[in-house]
């Protein structure tokens, strides 16, 4: 009996023993678990945070490769000093129309008074869906209010003409010509780095200083053949008729991009373009359509 008492003693103790060590492991999980859960939610928040940097990470990035792209292709055309070469005939020259041989079918779009809110955007997106490159006759004021527009212009390969700083109809000595042209041309190539020896005035006005003072700086006097007369807001079918009326090949096609009211212009552009092509045209820019001229002239040369 005591050998039994004995043996039963120290095995009592090793069963009290063990239920402490489970309380004390039990103790020990729960004591964990929520350091565990802790963890847990820390890493949702921060994987919830890391996605939300993502995504405005990746935003940035985006905007930042669009200023890249231009900047980039700024600083390209200042060290080319790029410009639109003009042949020696067509500087300080008034031109209307381009003269083509038969076998040439092509037209020019031009744009006027711009760049402009929302308008210069408009008429860029359908230029670029219908891969047609313009001419923009900016006007500096302009410019200077809406930088980032002329640089799109520049960048989707468009030519930019000088339409002086204001814009204005008067009478003005060389002193304020010389401004309005000047300047204009200087934050052209401020803004976008483009050297323009094109020059249309304001409203066709031949004598009231600006085209005295262009043709004695070489500018190419960029008139036009065809006027959609769009300024007047004649409804879209007119304004098509408009532009048609006197469309032929060589033909510069007068349009506006800024200025006022341009939504008929902008839902008449599709179709002009349409019809155009329906007629066999091709789109070319201003300097591009004097080129072909110089070299006509040049193969007419050669034959005689």
């Amino acid at each position: 009996m005591e050998n039994n008492k004995s043996w039963v003693w120290p095995q009592g103790i090793l069963v009290v023993l063990f239920a402490l060590s489970a309380s004390l492991s039990v103790g020990l999980m729960m004591l964990i678990k929520p350091n565990t859960s802790d963890a847990q939610s820390r890493q949702s928040i921060n994987v919830s945070n890391v996605a939300n940097a993502a995504q405005g990470g990746t935003q940035k990035r985006i905007e930042g490769l669009k200023t890249t792209m231009l900047n980039s292709w700024q600083q390209e055309a200042q060290v080319k000093g790029l410009s639109y070469a003009l042949p020696p005939r067509f500087q300080g020259a008034t031109i209307k129309s381009a003269q083509l041989g038969a076998d040439k079918k092509v037209i020019a779009l031009t744009f006027d008074d711009g760049p402009w809110p929302e308008t210069t955007a408009q008429v860029l997106d359908i230029l670029k869906e219908n891969n047609v490159k313009a001419t923009f006759f900016v006007v500096g004021r302009n410019v200077k209010n809406f930088p980032d527009i002329l640089k799109r212009v520049v960048a989707e390969g468009h030519v930019i003409g000088n339409h002086t700083w204001h814009h204005w109809y008067h009478f003005m000595n060389p002193k304020v010509a010389a401004y309005e042209i000047e300047n204009t041309s200087n934050i052209i190539y401020s803004v976008a780095g483009v050297k323009t020896n094109l020059f249309r005035p304001p409203g066709g006005m031949m004598h009231n200083g600006l085209v005295a003072h262009a043709r004695n700086k070489k500018y190419g006097i960029i008139m036009w053949s065809s006027d959609s007369i769009d300024y007047s807001r004649p409804g879209v079918p007119r304004l098509v008729n408009n532009v048609f009326r006197q469309a032929k090949s060589g033909g510069i096609v007068l349009l506006h991009d800024g200025g006022g009211n341009r939504s008929q212009t902008v839902q008449a552009l599709p179709e002009i373009i349409a019809k155009f092509r329906s007629q066999g045209y091709s789109f070319v820019t201003v300097p591009e359509l004097l080129e072909m001229q110089e070299q006509h002239q040049k193969l007419i040369a050669n034959k005689k």
